[in-house]
């Protein structure tokens, strides 16, 4: 059995506001750093899988964050597998 770390992005959908976010974007101007736009907060999320294959922890890190990591009617997510 192989260990595999996943490193999972979870993110607001574009199409909803992200207040957190909006807040930020406006702290970016008071703080001399109007270039900045647009920002989207979100959580990085890191864990150990142990799977018989890649396959196998992509199924698995998917259920995790289907059921309980993302709220899919607020959020999507990403992820990528690194073998340990």
């Amino acid at each position: 059995m192989a260990k595999y770390i996943a490193d999972i992005d979870v993110m607001p959908l574009k199409a909803l506001l992200d207040p957190q976010g909006k807040a930020v974007t406006a702290s970016m101007t008071n703080l001399n750093l109007s270039e900045i736009q647009n920002v989207r907060i979100g959580k990085h999320i890191t864990l150990e899988v142990s799977a018989d294959n890649e396959a196998a922890a992509k199924a698995k890190v998917d259920e995790a964050c289907k059921k309980l990591l993302c709220n899919q009617i607020m959020e999507f997510y990403e992820f990528k597998l690194t073998q340990l």
